[in-house]
């Protein structure tokens, strides 16, 4: 192609960076401080072409480190993307620019090239890399009255939702499976089940077909299903909406956000500001590797090797200026233009390492987001480790605003409901909100983001099911994934049709979820746990595209009991304001909780202990509620407190007993005869609510 072109280029401005629609044309804005040599291509908008290219005059077109022209005439919907190349020699080692290759704006709003997951249209299914073009798209939109629910945090009951997984099952019985359109025809589960937020697993786009292994077992092409490999940050994914020509992508999540909001329900983004899909030194070139490698990566100086704190090959300088100002702008565009409430930061640990990769004690990316008053409202949750050994739960950098992850409630809550020996005291100490974590820094129990599953790890029927994991269809011989789940099978490995083991394992199930609804701190509750979804016993489910991976709808009827469990124990704790304190209690001050064991107001602390007891105290506000954990695989008869102002002992939940008696309706809770001491069975959870007895009047 010669140097011709149909439109000359104005020289434009340098912000804002990346493709703005203006009266009579569009600027475009790129930064790269090292390349000497930049070309815009243009192309059509099904991606053909290109059928124009603008070579930037250096002089003309170039303030600072930031290349920019304005091309009259030009409309939306075009494609576009960048060649960038760099004159001489010196640190040759440190740059990846490549003349020959396209590059995706970094600031583009929309990418094409991937528009029908799973099939490169050039290979017809089999692995290809995709060539994908920066799209640019008209952001007007009619959001009527929507505007953030600003759910408090402390109110929060997170549902953590893979987008395409969650419907793409045949009996999800949607028009769309697995895209936008068909999260929003689950809408009405949602809401019956009872969450405030859906929290999305990466929805920008990414390559889902870079994973080049097979399934050994099937023969069956595995894919990067979950999408933790980014190829741009703004740009939300293409194939998870049913109508994509032309940037309707944008269009399809915007109105996911405006249905779900309308619902009450809001929208956190699991982001991946850790690394990008460009991996290491033998990786695809798609963008900000071509376009200033040395300033979008954290780099070796002397052997221009990249450091590789995320695991995935790579690690972005998230404390170079440049790349804090793209992380800032991206997050204010997802929430100023695409309504979005709130971000979990994946591997969040590398978003506090500098430019040589070293902790920063105060790290100014995290501070800038903590303070951007845009940002003010949103959700921020960190996932406070990375893939280099950095585990900073409860010491992460925080300024007051940032929540965690908190894994060390996994991790015990698992271990002691597995009945291991001395866990009765971490126990305690998660279920009130994690002080130990959280208070020194002038947080609060909501800032403990509370789970016993997430996508990474076992479900929580395979937790009660497996000992150990089972990843062999993930080609790696077995070697990826948790090998310690902290989990226990009941005595039997996987599937059986063993009604008492059934029985036991669907009791432990509840247990759980009882623990996780009771406790102080934010729950997040894993798409499918409410129904028993099993993957299996594989822990690693990063590329099963398939059922293994997918919601079985069918399980809603099948699991019936389950699901109750979960919808009235999320009434009941959004019933309850005792549940969702919004401060640790003071030594010296009223104690909303007070701890017992079979004897009122003597736990037993002691290293062979299995079983807890407490009163949580609510005051003028709230009813006292009384809860009891036992964990050992014998029958324990508990002491029951005095309860206070005429009420009385009533049962909310004992996961021993047969569905339905197992939870009541909240408010409907039945008055125990014995107001003095209860039985508790093995391994069971037993919750009581003190209310007053209803006297009818004549």
């Amino acid at each position: 192609m010669d140097n011709k072109c149909e439109m000359e280029m104005e020289r434009g401005t340098p912000l804002p960076l990346g493709a703005t629609i203006k009266r009579h044309g569009i600027n475009f804005a790129v930064f790269s401080k090292h390349a000497t040599d930049v070309i815009l291509l243009i192309y059509n908008e099904d991606g053909s072409g290109p059928v124009m290219q603008y070579r930037f005059n250096p002089c003309f077109n170039r303030t600072g480190e930031v290349w920019h022209g304005f091309i009259p005439g030009l409309s939306p919907g075009i494609c576009y993307g960048y060649k960038m190349d760099r004159d001489g020699k010196e640190e040759r080692h440190l740059h990846r620019f490549n003349k020959d290759i396209v590059l995706i704006d970094p600031y583009a709003k929309a990418i094409s090239g991937g528009s029908s997951w799973g099939l490169s249209p050039e290979s017809d299914g089999e692995y290809e890399h995709r060539q994908f073009l920066s799209k640019v798209i008209d952001e007007e939109f009619d959001w009527g009255f929507d505007r953030p629910l600003n759910i408090p945090l402390a109110d929060s009951i997170i549902y953590e939702v893979h987008v395409r997984g969650f419907t793409r099952h045949s009996s999800s019985n949607v028009q769309h499976p697995g895209t936008y359109e068909g999260l929003i025809e689950k809408i009405p589960y949602l809401k019956e089940l009872g969450v405030t937020a859906v929290e999305l697993l990466p929805v920008t786009e990414f390559n889902e077909l870079e994973n080049p292994r097979k399934n050994p077992e099937t023969g069956e092409r595995l894919l990067n299903y979950w999408g933790y490999d980014p190829i741009n940050y703004f740009s939300p994914k293409a194939s998870y909406s049913a109508y994509n020509e032309n940037g309707g992508q944008v269009v399809a999540f915007k109105k996911m956000v405006k249905a779900l909001h309308d619902a009450g329900i809001e929208v956190i983004l699991d982001v991946v500001f850790n690394h990008t899909a460009e991996g290491d030194e033998n990786g695809h070139t798609l963008s900000f590797r071509g376009i200033d490698n040395i300033t979008y990566y954290i780099i070796d100086p002397e052997t221009g090797e990249y450091h590789n704190y995320s695991g995935c090959g790579n690690t972005i300088n998230c404390n170079h200026p440049v790349v804090r100002n793209m992380i800032l702008d991206c997050l204010r565009y997802w929430v100023t233009e695409m309504h979005v409430d709130g971000f979990r930061f994946d591997l969040a640990s590398i978003l506090g390492r500098g430019r040589d990769g070293s902790v920063l004690a105060n790290p100014p990316l995290l501070e800038r987001i903590a303070a951007d008053p845009v940002l003010a409202n949103t959700k921020l949750i960190a996932e406070a480790w990375d893939a280099a050994g950095l585990y900073q739960v409860g010491t992460f950098p925080n300024w007051g605003r940032w929540a965690e992850w908190n894994g060390k409630f996994r991790d015990d809550v698992r271990r002691f409901i597995r009945g291991d020996t001395g866990m009765v005291s971490a126990l305690a100490t998660r279920i009130a909100g994690s002080s130990d974590l959280y208070q020194h820094s002038g947080r609060a129990p909501y800032h403990s983001i509370n789970f016993i599953t997430s996508h990474d790890g076992f479900t929580l029927a395979d937790l009660v099911t497996f000992n150990e994991k089972h990843n062999k269809a993930n080609g790696e011989d077995n070697r990826d994934g948790m090998d310690d789940n902290l989990s226990w099978n009941c005595e039997v490995e996987g599937g059986t049709d063993d009604k008492n083991i059934n029985k036991l394992r669907m009791r432990q199930m509840k247990n759980f979820a009882s623990i996780l609804l009771i406790s102080s701190g934010v729950p997040m509750i894993l798409h499918g746990d409410a129904l028993g979804r099993t993957q299996g016993g594989n822990n690693n489910v990063y590329c099963q595209d398939n059922k293994t991976s997918w919601v079985n709808w069918e399980l809603v009827e099948k699991n019936a009991d389950l699901l109750r469990f979960f919808r009235l124990f999320i009434m009941f704790r959004k019933r309850h304001p005792v549940l969702r304190r919004d401060m640790f209690d003071e030594q010296d001050g009223p104690q909303t909780i007070v701890w017992h064991g079979v004897k009122c107001y003597h736990p037993d602390w002691s290293e062979t202990s299995r079983s807890l007891a407490f009163q949580l105290n609510g005051g003028e506000t709230d009813d006292d509620i009384y809860v009891i954990v036992n964990a050992y695989w014998e029958k324990l008869k508990f002491e029951l407190p005095r309860t206070h102002n005429e009420s009385r002992w009533h049962r909310f939940v004992d996961t021993a007993l047969k569905p339905p008696r197992d939870i009541t309706k909240p408010g409907k809770e039945v008055v125990l005869n014995n107001q003095n001491k209860y039985n508790v069975e093995p391994r069971s959870v037993v919750v009581l609510v003190a209310k007053r007895v209803k006297i009818e009047k004549e």
